[in-house]
């Protein structure tokens, strides 16, 4: 089968409806192929935190013709400031909305995941099969097709599965050798969820440290909600198994672990228990040595999850996908080449992004002891008092992504 311009049509199955599933959904059918994408959320996944678009990233929001539509959406956040038990700000570093160099802790692209991913959908849906309530229990390949073994007990055959399924990909699983752990980790976990917001809760994001390696950061996305993130230093078995248990497990270790924290923590634990939206995590990079096997490959966080304090972490699947959708419309009629060209022209972009996470350095960004508090803070108020932060971002040549360039697009814009 071939599509207008001559070239194979090829049956894709993209597992996973998130950021990067869409994004490539969205290129491969203007390439000419037939997409579908399978979600195991009974809907869109339209929920989550707030994220942010650097570098590359805003470029490829901005090759997909999306940039006006995720300006219309943007949070207004002006900026970081480091505040003590009693709220008072110590220090305060602004976004850089000058439009040159690189963004600050706060980018000019700010955006709930959720409006991010209703965006990507409403370019996609009409040219895409989506199908949510369904989720890939397993797969057979041979050098001609892939077969798919569907959670409803069905199956289908496809000419190439995209496991898009995130962190925990169950895809990548499949794929890497028995005992293969892709997971790097910094001794970090975060829990994150939305409480009603007072008027006290300002467009500026707040952040408390906490002896102990602890943090708290309170962030208001709209008029009604603030976003609050616990964040913590721990190395322990409890604290890796957490993440899996359930939610109310999940809140009372959060709970217990903050709870001498002071500040507003009595209010953010209160409004924990009556979120809509609690979500608990281990801070990992996902570093795999293969992207592909056969006719099945990863993107996004399932291929290079680069974690959340690489601030690359949506830009880092957009332009995943724009490249892995790239080289398949370029070669439909040879995946093996497609596929091996997809990891050579992505791996150098995603070893700087994912370079940039220096455990280190977020250690010293949380330190144990109320002393090491307050050097941290002095610090950062004279930095900000002779506008380093500021005069850093604007003049650097580079944001988080580097030098590397996003390829040409991977098919025309308007083509479907």
């Amino acid at each position: 089968m071939a599509n207008g311009s001559g070239a194979r049509s090829l049956r894709v199955l993209v597992t996973g409806g998130g950021i990067a599933g869409q994004a490539l959904a969205f290129w491969l059918t203007r390439g000419g192929h037939k997409v579908t994408v399978v979600e195991r959320f009974p809907a869109l996944r339209a929920t989550g935190a707030q994220v942010d678009l650097r570098g590359q990233g805003i470029e490829a929001v901005e090759r997909i013709g999306l940039l006006d539509a995720v300006r219309g959406k943007l949070v207004d956040e002006a900026g970081v400031a480091f505040v003590d038990a009693r709220g008072r700000t110590k220090a305060t570093i602004m976004a850089n909305t000058s439009g040159q160099g690189r963004q600050t802790l706060t980018s000019e692209y700010e955006i709930m995941r959720g409006d991010l991913v209703r965006i990507l959908h409403d370019a996609s849906k009409d040219d895409t099969e989506y199908v949510f309530g369904v989720s890939v229990d397993g797969f057979d390949q041979d050098e001609q097709k892939v077969v798919a073994h569907f959670s409803d007990g069905s199956s289908g055959e496809f000419d190439l599965l995209v496991g898009a399924d995130g962190q925990g990909s169950r895809i990548r699983q499949a794929i890497l050798p028995t005992g293969c752990d892709p997971y790097w980790r910094v001794g970090i976990h975060m829990a994150y969820w939305f409480i009603p917001r007072i008027a006290s809760d300002s467009n500026i994001r707040d952040t408390y440290m906490v002896p102990g390696g602890r943090q708290i950061m309170r962030r208001s996305h709209n008029p009604t909600e603030t976003q609050v993130y616990f964040v913590m230093r721990e190395e322990s078995e409890d604290a890796s198994a957490i993440h899996r248990e359930s939610v109310e497990r999940q809140q009372r270790f959060w709970a217990s672990r903050f709870r001498d924290a002071g500040w507003q923590t009595e209010r953010f634990v209160d409004g924990m228990r009556t979120s809509p939206f609690f979500y608990s995590q281990e801070i990992v990079q996902v570093r795999a040595d293969t992207w592909s096997k056969g006719r099945v490959v990863l993107a996004g966080d399932a291929a290079h999850c680069s974690s959340p304090y690489s601030g690359m972490g949506i830009s880092g699947g957009l332009v995943g996908a724009h490249v892995l959708a790239g080289e398949i419309n370029r070669h439909p009629d040879d995946l093996p080449a497609a596929l091996a060209n997809y990891e050579t022209v992505l791996r150098p972009f995603v070893d700087e992004i994912q370079g940039g996470v220096n455990p280190r350095l977020l250690r010293l960004g949380m330190p144990m002891t109320r002393r090491a508090i307050d050097a941290f803070q002095a610090a950062t108020a004279l930095a900000c008092f002779l506008h380093v932060p500021d005069l850093a971002a604007r003049f650097s040549k580079e944001d988080r992504g580097g030098g590397w360039r996003l390829p040409e697009n991977p098919a025309p814009i308007g083509a479907v």
